[in-house]
């Protein structure tokens, strides 16, 4: 019987599958290598993600329109890549059922990411238009407000318009903070108001912010005049001295000009309040120099004479003020004040100041009504030198009572040399020598022994009355 053997048939190789270019090119439209996972080319397809992230990356980062392009050609290149890499490998027909399937993977992949990809587009041109509308407005509260509104996904869908939308945000914090510093400046500070003006040029400077810039100095302008008028004159005086930049910023000029007439003069009114009487009279000048046609030029002029008055006053005053000599100052250098009362005829009133010896019993035995309180109410200043020996009156024996010669006595009036000055003019009207009477030869004197001898000396002055006195003086004060 013979023997056979039979052989086991081999399985029938695999049908190939099909590889479809459209679909290929559809899946790698996504970028995320969909296309070369149907090739089974899983190293084309992490290399294409991996290419794909970096560029993501780098455009999110940097916001370069350069890698937005080069997005583009990426996109282009692996769409072309799959397409032509499908069709060489393409060549056996395994089936439409395959192909069909194959498309409906790539469809369902890239049909959502590019969905996305646009609407994301779209949401981020929709938050530019209200940011760039709310610039427009000058409104920088709404331009940070819809920029808020901005997510990762927005950057990476459009990342140079996010940027430019960060762009204007910053523009608006910059804004802000020079906001801030012109705050401040309205103190008087001009250090912080030269920064706020150099912060909204620089931001001006850029194309777009024209509203946004106008509404941050509208809303400095709006703080003039400041709470204290001194800081506001500080303010308007930076602003009118500002160079001129031909652009919106030249407002301020403007409100300077419109503020700082009643500012001049309301700082001049508070300064006069503390006694600044020299600080005073500057600002009023400066307005009359400055606005000669405002309103408040009266104002000014009344405000120039009432300081130059006080200035006055106060240096009358410190000349008369007493000193280490025996007179005051004013005696030897006068000064005017001009709000005193001009010389008249009948009694004008006096300040007296005598010499170191007998100067202030003469002013002590003068009426009440010739003496000033003070230099607000007196016409005249007078000043009395030292007591001299005047005329002789007459010339009397005299023997001590025990014994001894006799010595001959001349009594002589009281020579007072006197300058007078105007106080309203500070000019000296009068410079004499007044000669003071008095009763003289006492059927009794009183002698020291001392250089003049063991006797009397030979010269002695009258004894002056109330009355002698002041009819030596009426002159000066009577006219």
């Amino acid at each position: 019987m013979d023997e056979s053997t039979l052989a086991v048939p081999e399985p029938a190789p695999p049908a190939p599958r099909p590889h479809d270019p459209l679909a290929v090119a559809l899946g790698n439209a996504s970028l995320l290598g969909v296309g070369y996972l149907l090739l089974r080319r899983r190293g084309l397809a992490v290399l294409a993600v991996a290419v794909t992230v970096v560029l993501v990356s780098l455009l999110v980062s940097t916001a370069d329109p350069a890698y937005e392009v080069a997005m583009l050609v990426w996109w282009a290149a692996v769409i072309a890549h799959g397409w032509f890499l499908a069709r060489g490998e393409a060549g056996r027909d395994g089936g439409r059922g395959a192909v069909r399937g194959q498309r409906l993977v790539a469809l369902g992949v890239t049909l959502p990411v590019l969905l996305a990809v646009g609407l994301l587009r779209f949401d981020a041109s929709r938050v530019g238009e209200s940011v760039a509308g709310a610039r427009e407005r000058g409104d920088c509260a709404k331009v940070v407000s819809a920029q808020d509104g901005v997510w990762f996904v927005h950057r990476m869908a459009d990342a140079p318009l996010a940027a430019r939308g960060d762009e204007i945000v910053e523009d608006c914090y910059r804004l802000d903070a020079a906001g801030g510093q012109l705050t401040t400046g309205l103190t008087g500070d001009t250090a912080s108001l030269q920064g706020g003006f150099e912060t909204l040029a620089s931001v001006l400077a850029r194309p777009g912010n024209e509203k946004t810039v106008e509404t941050t100095l509208t809303r400095f302008l709006r703080g003039l005049p400041a709470e204290d008028p001194c800081a506001t004159v500080a303010v308007t005086d930076w602003l009118r001295e500002r160079k001129r930049s031909h652009d919106v910023l030249d407002r301020s000029a403007a409100t300077a000009r419109r503020t700082a007439p009643a500012a001049l003069v309301a700082c001049g009114d508070d300064l006069m309040g503390r006694s600044d009487w020299t600080a005073a009279q500057a600002h009023y000048k400066r307005l009359l120099d400055q606005y000669p046609g405002d309103g408040l030029t009266a104002k000014a002029r009344a405000g120039v004479k009432k300081a130059t008055l006080s200035i006055e006053l106060a240096n009358v005053r410190n000349l008369l003020a007493p000193g280490t000599g025996a007179q005051p100052a004013y005696c030897s250098k006068p000064a005017k004040y001009s709000g005193a009362k001009p010389l008249r005829k009948g009694i004008n009133r006096a300040l007296f100041y005598g010499g170191e010896t007998y100067g202030d019993d003469h002013a002590d035995k003068l009426p009440g009504s010739w003496k000033a309180a003070g230099a607000t109410d007196a016409v005249l200043v007078v000043c009395m030198g030292e007591d001299t020996f005047g005329n002789s009156v007459q010339t009397c024996p005299y023997r001590p009572r025990g014994s001894g010669s006799t010595t001959y006595v001349t009594f002589r009036k009281v020579a007072v040399p006197v300058k007078v000055y105007e106080l309203r003019t500070g000019k000296l009207v009068s410079h004499r020598t007044l000669q003071i009477g008095g009763s003289s030869c006492p059927a009794v004197i009183t002698y020291y022994s001392g250089s003049s001898g063991p006797g009397p000396a030979s010269n002695r002055y009258v004894s002056a009355s109330t009355s002698d006195v002041r009819s030596a003086f009426r002159p000066l004060v009577d006219r």
